[in-house]
């Protein structure tokens, strides 16, 4: 089958963001998902999907991005309340960002999801608000959610402008339209130039939407 990734959910200016396509990737995975992101993922042209064990995502014969089912062994912190995370959270969004139109943290965006993921202060959290619109309740942005904190996590900015290599995730609920949900992430460790964060969506009830661990590589 072939898809289409609209230029709305864009991470940098001219790819989609990592998150959302590790989530579309992972859609046709059952169960929790570990995708791998080969090249920056094209917007505005037809991609073919292929499930042949793996699934695997194509631009013509370029492998863009590869999902495997995975078993995610990930401690998650407990819940912050809505209005911790509200206060940790950068109220305009991060202004040197190298991404200012991204979907999920870009703060150009007023049609995007507006998390603004910032110190938890006496802890490594980094965390957000996200009160998410009837437009993006599918599996697909929760997993855009476990993106963008994690690079924060990783000192975004202050150690190069590492980019998403690996996500895995397990997105356990949706979010309900409106729901007052929490965000946050925290460094899992690092390997050279391979920083690896956790992240986790909360809803407004402390229940787990999802979690994750990503790997953001730091460019040569």
């Amino acid at each position: 089958m072939e898809l289409v990734i609209d230029r709305k959910f864009r991470g940098p200016a001219r790819s989609a963001n990592g998150g959302y396509t590790c989530g579309l990737v992972a859609s046709f995975v059952h169960g929790p998902a570990e995708v791998t992101l080969r090249v920056p993922p094209p917007v505005e042209r037809p991609l073919e999907v292929v499930a042949d064990g793996a699934v695997q995502l194509l631009d013509g014969e370029e492998v863009v991005a590869e999902a495997v089912p995975v078993g995610l062994d990930l401690h998650v912190p407990e819940r912050i309340s809505f209005e911790q995370a509200a206060a940790a959270a950068l109220p305009e969004g991060d202004r040197a960002s190298a991404f200012p139109e991204c979907f999920v943290c870009g703060w150009k965006r007023g049609d995007g999801m507006r998390i603004y993921a910032g110190p938890v202060e006496g802890s490594e959290l980094v965390a957000a608000t996200w009160v998410p619109g009837e437009d993006v309740i599918a599996s697909e942005f929760v997993w855009a959610a476990l993106d963008c904190p994690g690079a924060y996590a990783v000192e975004f900015g202050r150690r190069g402008d590492p980019v998403l290599g690996r996500l895995a995730a397990h997105v356990q609920h949706l979010p309900h339209a409106g729901e007052r949900c929490v965000v946050v992430g925290w460094p899992v460790g690092e390997d050279g130039r391979k920083l690896f964060a956790g992240t986790a969506v909360f809803g407004e009830d402390g229940r787990a939407l999802g979690s994750a661990r990503a790997t953001w590589i730091i460019p040569r």
